[in-house]
């Protein structure tokens, strides 16, 4: 099905949502609290359900941690981070180790490059839709934010052409792959694009990328990081959808330069990265065990994703989306008459959650809404939408004709 409203984009308008103590989201929070071991089917939090975590693969990479690198996994690091893991994912990206950091999660360490880069003030062009802490964090900063919405294949370039029409901008937040929360992928071309962009205008891309490594049919296209004119790219990525959330073990990549200033940044700011579990997570990597819980994991997403477009093209036909390719999330638009929030509301009655459009916009986003097919076993998912559906008919039965 197509991803896109009247406008061609992949969100509609309507007022921003603010929470508050009434409000659907809060009231989420409230039946997470209570009911979370009973019988509410969340398609809301973008973290695995526990049975595809790998414990066993875990508890054993942790033992041998404790066994041959205990000295350094229980001591003070650096700013660099675990310098095996260092090197792994140096290796792993085809770069010098001196180009990348390992961090306490990469949501933590792209604070750390918005607060070098970035004064009040500056402006700093945002997907729309985009990842609600990312658009948190950059508020909170001071930055001017300007929105550029999303097409089928990413951003839309000629849109953001236009928004470097209108002012100095200092940094590019990108999602590239299966993007949270709209599912899409950055084409290769608009990759490039983007690349001279910003040696044209001067801007760091930050290329927000914890979704690489679970592709469900074809290889995205190669990062930016990867082009021979990515010298204005900081890369970041995560091993919470790898391993697990618990790890929070998240690195940077790019300039050597830059990269040095931030690892000095992070040893001021925290003085050491959670060692223990960069050694855990260095031992996962580096006896394979990683790549053999990627390719578990993306086949239960994959089989997650399939449940999900198929329940959908069967209890809301109407509804338009972009089927994902890979990555944890999907974004669903409704139409005009139907206002998501409110919808939020009745699908908590009906024991099913999701997170609503205005979330993840600036503007508008009421007749959008996010679906994380990760938390939820295939086998329940076809009842979550049979739930949203019965959600969304008393939705419309209680809306004036």
């Amino acid at each position: 099905m197509r991803g896109r409203n009247d406008s061609g984009r992949l969100y509609a308008g309507g007022a921003r949502f603010v929470t508050s103590p009434c409000s659907p989201i809060t009231r989420f929070a409230r039946w997470y609290a209570r009911d979370v071991a009973a019988d509410l089917i969340s398609f809301a939090r973008g973290a695995p359900s526990s049975d595809i975590l790998p414990v066993e693969a875990v508890r054993e990479a942790a033992a041998r941690a404790l066994e041959e690198d205990w000295e350094r996994a229980l001591s003070y690091g650096t700013g660099e981070g675990h310098p095996g893991l260092v090197e792994w994912i140096a290796e792993r990206h085809s770069i010098a180790p001196q180009q990348v950091m390992v961090a306490n999660g990469s949501l933590e360490a792209g604070a750390m490059v918005f607060e070098r880069l970035l004064s009040r003030g500056d402006r700093v062009i945002v997907e729309q839709p985009s990842y609600d802490r990312t658009l948190l964090l950059l508020q909170r900063l001071g930055a001017e934010l300007v929105p550029v919405p999303l097409e089928e294949d990413g951003i839309d370039v000629e849109a953001l052409e236009s928004a470097l029409a209108g002012g100095p901008v200092k940094l590019a937040h990108i999602i590239p792959n299966f993007h949270n929360p709209a599912g899409c992928t950055l084409s290769a071309s608009k990759r490039e694009r983007i690349l001279e962009l910003a040696s044209e205008h001067g801007f760091w891309v930050f290329e927000d990328d914890p979704y690489r490594e679970l592709p469900f049919e074809q290889q995205p296209p190669q990062t930016m990081l990867a082009n021979c004119a990515a010298e204005r790219v900081i890369h970041a990525s995560s091993f919470s959808k790898t391993v697990s959330p618990g790890v929070r073990v998240g690195y940077l990549a790019g300039p050597q330069e830059e990269i040095a200033k931030l690892r000095e940044r992070a040893n001021e700011t925290y003085i050491s990265p959670n060692m223990l579990a960069e050694s855990v997570v260095w031992e996962l990597c580096r006896s394979g065990a990683l790549d053999r819980n990627i390719e578990f994991v993306r086949g239960a997403l994959r089989e997650r994703r399939d449940a999900l477009v198929e329940a959908l093209h069967e209890q809301i036909p109407e509804a338009t989306f972009v089927p994902p390719g890979g990555g944890y999330f999907l974004w669903l638009s409704l139409g005009s008459g139907v206002d998501t929030v409110e919808l939020l509301s009745a699908a908590l009655d009906e024991r099913v959650a999701f997170v609503a459009g205005p979330d993840f916009v600036l503007q508008g986003g009421r007749n959008s809404l996010r679906l994380s097919f990760a938390p939820v076993p295939a086998e329940r998912i076809g009842e979550g939408v049979e739930r949203l559906a019965r959600a969304l008919e008393r939705v419309r039965a209680a809306s004036p004709a």
